[in-house]
């Protein structure tokens, strides 16, 4: 199990992206969740084996149509075992 968590910045709320997001990581079989944060970026836990998340992370630097991403930060972060991907409350 590979375990990351994202921060995309850039002009990536307002445009879709966390449900972009969603529909992503269904397709893909990842398991995680997104949410917006009050800067303006979108943070999201990602967890797979390891083709799963480098998709997911590919994806990330363009996102869905209206995006426009400067920047996705990524971290090692320790496996939460979720099931499902679902989305969070902005933090």
């Amino acid at each position: 199990m590979t375990s990351r968590l994202l921060r995309i910045e850039g002009r990536v709320q307002g445009v879709g992206y966390r449900n972009a997001m969603e529909t992503m990581a269904a397709r893909i079989g990842l398991s995680g969740w997104v949410r917006n944060r009050l800067d303006g970026s979108v943070e999201a836990h990602i967890e797979g084996d390891d083709e799963q998340v480098a998709c997911m992370i590919r994806w990330a630097h363009s996102g869905p149509a209206g995006a426009a991403v400067s920047q996705v930060l990524v971290a090692e972060v320790t496996p939460c075992h979720q099931s499902g991907f679902v989305r969070r409350p902005t933090a």
